[in-house]
């Protein structure tokens, strides 16, 4: 999958959308928690660009591709 860089602020809030949570934020840095992963490091300042790359790590890190076509094959 192709990936366009978006702000982090809508990284963010797309991950808080699909069931992750601020676990504990450490001064610039947001540890995510969700019940079926373990934690991930947000290190992103909310007007920060987030390049194509980044974000498919964070996909893989986050397993939001998985979650996406889930959503999708059940709707």
């Amino acid at each position: 999958m192709k990936w366009a860089s978006t702000k982090a602020k809508r990284v963010l809030a797309a991950l808080l959308r699909k069931g992750w949570y601020i676990k504990r934020p450490k001064g610039s840095h947001r540890i995510l928690s969700h019940s079926t992963s373990s934690d991930v490091v947000f290190a992103f300042h909310d007007d920060e660009d987030i390049g194509p790359k980044m974000l498919a790590r964070i996909a893989k890190h986050t397993d939001f591709i998985l979650k996406i076509c889930k959503s999708q094959i059940q709707a």
